[in-house]
């Protein structure tokens, strides 16, 4: 503020409650009550060698506060870093003096232009989402999602707090009631991703620093290539929110914006009961259904139907993705889930030539499918199908997840992916970590759950959808166990709580039901230990589940069938030992025995003798600590999944015939662009190791 005479304006919290809470803040205790959260706006004036700042800071209803200032600055690189300075200072000072959470921030579009790393601190140093507005006219009936500023004239003329707090009353408009941005989904089912980007939480500087200079030098090699031709990519999943591909699509399409192609995600609009069959099936195909659970005709016609309606509604009208390219379809088509292999027969009936890529992201029990008349062997010859025509069959890069029907040269293997800089991964202050913390606890009070009171409570916590194939009845058995071990070696230690929590996905009906019968259990056959594990179902705050993963003493995932689960990638690039199963492609992401342990599905006494040792042992935590924080792979990096989509783009839109022959495309794509591997990358382990078993594990790369 320019006149601190004016001080006496400004708001100030209860003192008494500042006294009560301000303790509890500077331990960063989960144990305090959650922290207000507030909004705030931004506008600036650029004058004879001066810049005035203007911020607004509200709450949903009201103008709460407001801090002006006028700046000296030398030339426009001064003026970036004043600008970018006083705004990160202040926020965070205010934010401290009153205990109170900055969830978003909105400017108009000219100063994000001025000062381009302005957004990406705001999101990477104070967590603090910020919305960017163009200083234009607002058409409606536009397409796309517009969140604008409706007249430019109008706008000019007010004065710079005025403009300030117009921004902030726009800031508000974007969060729902868990003070998450709200979802968009425009025109044909276009995942309006960022809100239609109006909301900037990277730059192209900030994905480049997360990969090593050969993964980037070869994105770029391709992305060069599509920009040049304008290609056009085109996604299709089922939901825009809540699942694994999801996370992926999201980050994906964030990054392609940054880096100028042109890669576009679309949705069906869901249909009641649909998600309950796409859901059974997933289940046969991984062989945790019930075995007189069967996808019959009639099941397997509704979800057909159901997709071949979207096409004809949003997808197959004039410009639409799968119309022909040279009448505004896409070049590349990208069917991205198991629900939707019906789009394959129709984008290559319109455009025969068109490249088609189908990506299975569950794991498939191919033994079972062997068998005739198995229900996955009936499940899959519906699925194979529409599956057939496609051009290439990516899966996760476990051989025995691919049935023998599908032609080897057709498949390639990618791994799932997660991003560095979103909300799951980034690293965050222990300020906005406890923030996060108190939220979570405040889940449990309303839940009838145990609180975790971190940092006086130690946890363990498997992070994970409420799914019958994640293993949940195997973490709680072990816990268990190790409970048991760890009272009698060291009664006078408070032994660590457990956690097992997640998040849901719009098409995943199971979750109530593993969710209401693990706890059902622990009340029944479990009472002792009832204040001990604490199973709680969150909504889809990716920086509450970065929280709980970044504290946890361990992370598991005891999974008894998997895809690949990048939760663990997620936790090793945190320093979170694990420990997980050799289920999938989990044990390709883990260094057994250096950045957590490898155990057999089922074997419940090795996990509790693991846990035992992890939470007792000081130095073999901190080596594994150490060990994982300093060996991250870029092929579960959203850049590192980037790359196989462009270079597959790239080279299928060209007319190339691609035959991976069970390569990774990862690998093809380096080397098509000049850039293999050296022996200073970490590498996500090739193959899993036969001589270990079909789960097994080797250090060893092809």
């Amino acid at each position: 503020m320019a006149d601190d005479s004016n001080a006496i304006l400004r708001r100030r919290s209860s003192l008494r409650q500042q006294r009560r809470l301000s303790l509890q803040h500077e331990s960063n205790s989960w144990a305090a009550p959650p922290s207000g959260t507030i909004y705030a706006g931004l506008s600036t004036l650029v004058e004879d060698g001066t810049v005035t700042v203007a911020i607004a800071i509200r709450d949903t209803t009201y103008l709460l506060d407001f801090i002006q200032e006028t700046l000296s600055v030398k030339d426009d690189k001064s003026l970036c870093s004043v600008l970018e300075g006083f705004v990160i200072d202040q926020l965070q000072q205010w934010s401290d003096d009153h205990l109170e959470k900055f969830i978003g921030l909105a400017m108009p579009e000219r100063i994000a232009k001025q000062c381009p790393n302005l957004c990406s601190r705001l999101w990477a140093q104070l967590d603090i989402i910020p919305l960017i507005l163009p200083e234009g006219s607002r058409r409606e009936g536009d397409d796309k999602f517009t969140f604008g500023i409706p007249d430019t004239t109008t706008w000019k003329t007010r004065s710079i707090d005025e403009q300030a707090e117009s921004m902030g009353r726009k800031c508000v408009r974007l969060f729902g009631p868990e003070n998450i941005p709200l979802l968009q989904v425009g025109f044909l089912g276009i995942v309006e991703v960022d809100t239609a980007f109006h909301v900037r939480l990277t730059n192209l500087e900030d994905f480049q620093k997360t990969v090593y200079p050969k993964t980037w030098n070869a994105v770029q090699h391709y992305a060069s290539d599509l920009k040049e031709r304008k290609t056009k990519i085109a996604f299709f999943s089922a939901t825009p929110q809540g699942g694994g591909v999801a996370l992926m699509r999201h980050a994906l399409v964030r990054f392609s914006y940054s880096l100028g192609t042109e890669i576009t995600w679309y949705v069906p609009k869901p249909r009641p009961g649909v998600f309950r069959v796409t859901k059974n099936n997933h289940n046969i195909l991984q062989g945790v259904a019930s075995p007189e659970e069967r996808l019959s005709k009639e099941d397997w016609a509704q979800v057909t139907e159901w997709v071949n309606e979207n096409a004809k509604r949003y997808w197959l009208t004039p410009g639409g993705p799968l119309q022909h390219p040279s009448d505004g379809g896409a070049d590349v088509i990208i069917i991205d889930d198991p629900q939707m292999p019906a789009l394959i027969p129709i984008a290559k009936q319109l455009a025969p030539d068109r490249p088609v890529i189908f990506r299975s992201h569950i794991q498939i029990r191919s033994d079972l499918i062997d068998q005739p008349g198995s229900p996955q062997a009936e499940a899959w010859g519906r699925l194979w199908e529409y599956i057939e025509p496609a051009d290439i069959y990516i899966s996760h890069p476990v051989k025995s997840f691919v049935p023998r029907n599908v032609p080897r040269e057709k498949v390639g293997y990618m791994p799932a992916s997660t991003d560095w800089l979103d909300g799951l991964n980034k690293n965050m202050r222990e300020w906005d970590i406890a923030y996060y913390g108190r939220v979570f606890n405040s889940f449990c009070r309303n839940s009838g759950m145990p609180t975790i009171d971190y940092p006086e409570d130690e946890y363990i916590a498997q992070i994970a959808r409420f799914d019958p194939s994640k293993g949940i009845p195997e973490v709680v058995e072990s816990y268990v166990k190790f409970h048991r071990r760890f009272v009698a070696g060291f009664p006078n230690r408070r032994p660590p709580k457990l956690l097992i929590c997640g998040h849901g996905s719009v098409d995943d009906p199971d979750g109530t039901v593993i969710y209401d019968a693990v706890v059902t259990h622990i009340e029944e056959n479990l009472p002792d230990l009832t204040e001990q594990i604490c199973v709680v179902r969150l909504g889809p705050s990716d920086q509450l589940l970065n929280a709980l993963l970044s504290s946890a003493k361990v992370a598991l995932q005891l999974s008894t069938q998997e895809g690949f689960e990048v939760k663990v990638s997620e936790a090793i690039h945190k320093g979170t030992p694990v420990i997980a199963t050799r289920a999938g492609g989990i044990p390709l992401q883990v260094a057994d025995k250096q950045n957590g342990f490898l155990v057999d599905v089922g074997d419940t006494d090795a996990v509790a003798q693991h846990l035992l040792d992890l939470c007792t042992d000081d130095e073999l935590y901190e080596r594994m600590r150490k060990f994982a924080l300093s060996h991250v792979c870029d092929e579960v990096s959203t850049v590192g999944n980037a790359l196989n989509w462009l270079y597959l783009a790239s080279k299928l839109s060209k007319g190339e015939n691609i035959k991976p022959n069970e390569r990774w495309i990862n690998d093809m794509a380096r080397a098509e662009a000049g850039q293999e591997y050296t022996s200073d990358e970490s590498r996500l382990v090739r193959s899993l190791c036969p001589q270990n078993g079909v789960n097994g594990h080797s250090r060893q790369v092809n």
